[in-house]
C-alpha cells in the first residue's frame, strides 16, 4: 500500500515521561533540540497529533521563523475520532492547512479544516495513510501523545524513530512515551533497536529501528 514515510519525533524525561502527572506540559527540549525539531518540521508535508495533545497544549504545529526563516508549513492533521476539537484550538487557524481525521460515525460539525473519516469507532490508521498519499502527502510527521505513537507502532508504520532524552525526572502516574494498552503477553512485545546516539544540547538523541 503506497503512504507516507512515517516520522516518529518526541522528547522525553530520563524516566520516559512526556509531560506532568495530569498531562500538563513541560518544556524537555533544549534550543538546540528545538532547532531539529523546526527544521524537521520544515522537511515534512504534514505533522500528526492526537485530540489529547490539541486540548491540553493547544498547539500551532507550525515552523518559527527564528530557527527556520522562510519555511512553508507543513499540513497539520488531527486525530479525533469523535470529532470533539474545540472550535478556538490555535491548530484551526488560517497558519497552515489543517485535517481532521475522525470516523464514520463522529456527528457532523462546520470547522475551520477538511474532514477525513476512517474507520468506525477509531480512526483506521492504513485508511489514513492511503487518504493522505492519495492527496500527495509524500512524509508525515508524529509527534504525539502517547497513544498515537504507540497505535502507529503497533499498526507497523513507522519508517524513523527520533527521542531527545532530557535531564530531567518527572516520576508518578505522568503520562509516559509510549502508551496504548501495553503488552500483556511477551509475545506482544514490540522490538525496536538503538540505531544511534548523540548528545545534542544538555540531553541525548536517540534514533531507533522498528522491525516491521
Amino acid at each position: 500500500m503506497n503512504r507516507p514515510k512515517i516520522i516518529i519525533n518526541a522528547a522525553m524525561s530520563a524516566d520516559g515521561k512526556i509531560a506532568l502527572v495530569g498531562g500538563k506540559r513541560i518544556k524537555i527540549s533544549d534550543e538546540e533540540d528545538f532547532k531539529r525539531v523546526h527544521e524537521l518540521r520544515a522537511s515534512v508535508d504534514a505533522i500528526l497529533v492526537g485530540i489529547n495533545t490539541v486540548i491540553n497544549d493547544d498547539p500551532k504545529l507550525t515552523v518559527k521563523e527564528k530557527y527556520v526563516p522562510n519555511a512553508k508549513n507543513p499540513v497539520r492533521i488531527v486525530l479525533d475520532s469523535k470529532l470533539r476539537i474545540p472550535e478556538n484550538s490555535r491548530i484551526l487557524n488560517n497558519a497552515a492547512k489543517t485535517i481532521i481525521a475522525t470516523t464514520k460515525t463522529a456527528g457532523h460539525r462546520e470547522l475551520n479544516a477538511e474532514i477525513i473519516r476512517c474507520g468506525e469507532k477509531r480512526v483506521d490508521l492504513k485508511c489514513l495513510m492511503k487518504e493522505l498519499w492519495n492527496k500527495g502527502i509524500r512524509s508525515l510527521m508524529v509527534e504525539g501523545g502517547s497513544t498515537v505513537i504507540f497505535s502507529f507502532l503497533k499498526e507497523k508504520l513507522v519508517d524513523e524513530f527520533y527521542v531527545f532524552m532530557g535531564p530531567v525526572i518527572i516520576g508518578g502516574s505522568a503520562p509516559c512515551l509510549v502508551g496504548g494498552n501495553g503488552a500483556m503477553d511477551e509475545n506482544d512485545v514490540l522490538r525496536i533497536k538503538i540505531l544511534s546516539c548523540e548528545r545534542l544540547g544538555y540531553g541525548i538523541l536517540i534514533q531507533y529501528g522498528v522491525e516491521k
